[in-house]
C-alpha cells in the first residue's frame, strides 16, 4: 500500500510517501522558522497561509523523487489534530479533496501518534509493548504503548511542556526562536554547577511533570545574575529539565515492567537527554529507541506511516473535520 502523508499542524509543512512493503520512499519538509522568528513565536494566520503555498509543490517534489504518480497512490493520510485549526485545515482540505478526486481512502492521523510511532520507521524498530516519552514544544507525556491505538496515559505535564520551557528560557536569555536548539548549544559552553535550579515534581511519586516553576526560577536568576551568565544559566536549566525527564521516564518503565523506551518529539533531539537516557537505561537493562534526527520535529513521514497502519478503516469522502484539541487516549486500537 502506497500512502501519501501530509503534516501541517503548526509551522512546518511535511509531505512523504510510505510504502507498506518498501518502506519510506521520499519525504520533504519546509520549515517556517525564519518567518516566525521576527515575531518570537508562531503566528497562526501566517502559518496557515504558508502551508497553502508549500503543500502542493512539496507533493510534486516527492512524487518526482520517488518516480511515483498520483495514480499510484492507495491512500492519503493527513494530520487531523491536535494543532492550529487553520493550519490543520490546509492539510486536511488538500488531502480529502485529492483523495476524493482519485477515489481512494483518506484518514486523519493524530499528530502525537505519528510522533510516537516514528521510531518504527527505522531499520531497527522497537517491538510492542514499550513506554513512550512524548516531549515537544506543546506536549510532554508518558504513555504505555501496547500496540497501534492501544495507549495508556501514565503521566503528563500540568502546565508548560518541556519544549515550551526550553523556548521560553531561551527567550529570557536573549536567544532566537525556536530557542531549544540555541539554548542547548549555549549550554555546552556553560558550567551547570554554578547555579542550582529546582527539579519540579521530581519526587512526586507519580509520572506527571511541571516546568512552569523551573521557568520562573530561571527568570529570577536572570534578573539576579544577568545575561552575562547566560551559558551557565542555560547549562543549569538543561541539567534540571533533563534530570526530571530521565528520572520520570525510567520510573515509568519500572512501574510498567517495560524493557523498551521510545523517545519522540522535538526535545528528543537534545544531545544531553539522549546521552543520559541511553546510559542510565542501559544500566537498568532498558533499550531506548529514537526516531532519526530529521524526524524528531514535525514531518510527513510519521503521518504517512501512522496513516498506513489505519488505512483499512478509511474511506473516500469529501467531508472532514479537524481536531485542534484531541486526546491521544481516545484513539481506537487497530
Amino acid at each position: 500500500m502506497l500512502v501519501l502523508g501530509v503534516e501541517s499542524s503548526c509551522d512546518e509543512t511535511g509531505v512523504a510517501l510510505y510504502d507498506s512493503t518498501r518502506g519510506l520512499l521520499a519525504h520533504a519538509l519546509y520549515s517556517q522558522i525564519a518567518m516566525h522568528n521576527d515575531y518570537g513565536g508562531v503566528v497562526p494566520e501566517l502559518a496557515s497561509r504558508d502551508h497553502i503555498r508549500r503543500v502542493l509543490p512539496l507533493t510534486r517534489q516527492i512524487l518526482a523523487e520517488s518516480g511515483c504518480s498520483l495514480a499510484d497512490l492507495d491512500g492519503i493520510a493527513y494530520t487531523q489534530g491536535p494543532g492550529l485549526a487553520g493550519a490543520l485545515l490546509v492539510g486536511a482540505g488538500m488531502a480529502r479533496a485529492l483523495a476524493y478526486a482519485l477515489d481512494i481512502p483518506a484518514v486523519g492521523v493524530h499528530h502525537l501518534e505519528g510522533h510516537m510511532l516514528s521510531p518504527l520507521i527505522s531499520d531497527k524498530p522497537p517491538e510492542f509493548p514499550f513506554v513512550a516519552l512524548l516531549v515537544s514544544g506543546g506536549h510532554t507525556q508518558l504513555m504505555l504503548v501496547e500496540g497501534v491505538g492501544r495507549y495508556t496515559l501514565l503521566g503528563e505535564t500540568l502546565d508548560d511542556a518541556a519544549g515550551e520551557a526550553f523556548d521560553k528560557t531561551a527567550q529570557l536569555l536573549g536567544l532566537g526562536y525556536p530557542g531549544g536548539p540555541a539554548l542547548s548549544k549555549l549550554a555546552a559552553s556553560g558550567d551547570a554547577s554554578r547555579f542550582t535550579l529546582p527539579r519540579p515534581m521530581l519526587h512526586s511519586g507519580d509520572f506527571d511533570f511541571s516546568f512552569s516553576g523551573l521557568k520562573t526560577a530561571v527568570l529570577t536568576l536572570v534578573k539576579k545574575a544577568g545575561v552575562v551568565a547566560a551559558p551557565d544559566i542555560a547549562a543549569a536549566f538543561q541539567d534540571a529539565a533533563v534530570d526530571v525527564l530521565v528520572t520520570k521516564s525510567l520510573a515509568a518503565c519500572k512501574h510498567s515492567h517495560a524493557r523498551r523506551l521510545v523517545v519522540a518529539g522535538g526535545v528528543g533531539a537534545n544531545t544531553q537527554l539522549r546521552e543520559r537516557l541511553t546510559r542510565e537505561a542501559a544500566a537498568r537493562g532498558i533499550a531506548v529507541f529514537y526516531p532519526r534526527m530529521e524526524f524528531c520535529t514535525d514531518n510527513g513521514a510519521m503521518i504517512a506511516f501512522a496513516g498506513a497502519q489505519r488505512m483499512a478503516h478509511a474511506a473516500p469522502e469529501l467531508t472532514f473535520a479537524v481536531k485542534p484539541r484531541w486526546d491521544l487516549a481516545t484513539l481506537e486500537a487497530v
